[in-house]
């Protein structure tokens, strides 16, 4: 019997098989990577967010270059509250994220009156606020399915004051900041 040295095998069948094999393998890992990213574009178009913080309107709660997670699905099931720090679109381009404090939902009487902000005539407790304002700013009324946003950085905040920015439909309200997760040293809920 005569042995073939150093010959391999060279069944079709074999090699065949293995390309069937490779083929399968890659398709799989495809589809998986196809589902991630659908997922996660799911994930972050509805449920949340990672936002850069850009500025210092709201020193001392955020600083410029804070990255902060946004509960995007919070407004879905309740109904924003005074005090929130929230994020929404601007009205200028409506690309832009702004984050601002929430002051005044729909019916509420706002204006300020010597760096005192006041809230249905009554005057808001802000232990947040880096400075009082320097201007006064006449009543208004926030109007319905609206709302009114200070910064807590109130002397260098582009915010409801502004008329480019104005009253923020409830359409532009994006989410609410919940956590401040960079710098990692700085990692904290968002009061």
């Amino acid at each position: 019997m005569k042995q073939n040295k150093g010959r391999r095998n060279c069944n079709p069948c074999t090699r065949q098989g293995n390309r069937k094999d490779s083929l399968n393998e890659v398709k799989e890992w495809a589809q998986t990577i196809i589902i991630a990213v659908v997922l996660a574009l799911l994930i972050r178009g509805f449920l949340f967010e990672i936002i850069l913080v850009d500025g210092n309107s709201m020193v001392p709660t955020l600083y410029d270059r804070d990255r902060v997670f946004v509960n995007k699905i919070i407004y879905l099931i309740g109904e924003p509250q005074h005090g929130d720090v929230i994020i929404f679109r601007t009205p200028e381009d409506n690309r832009s994220n702004y984050v601002k404090r929430l002051i005044g939902l729909p019916g509420d009487r706002i204006k300020i009156e010597n760096g005192i902000v006041y809230l249905n005539n009554e005057p808001l407790y802000e232990p947040y606020i880096a400075a009082p304002s320097y201007n006064d700013f006449a009543e208004v009324i926030v109007p319905e399915d609206s709302f009114f946003a200070l910064g807590d950085n109130r002397n260098d905040s582009k915010d409801s004051r502004d008329s480019h920015v104005g009253f923020i439909s409830m359409k532009n309200l994006v989410g609410k900041a919940v956590w401040r997760i960079w710098p990692l040293d700085n990692l904290s809920a968002i009061r």
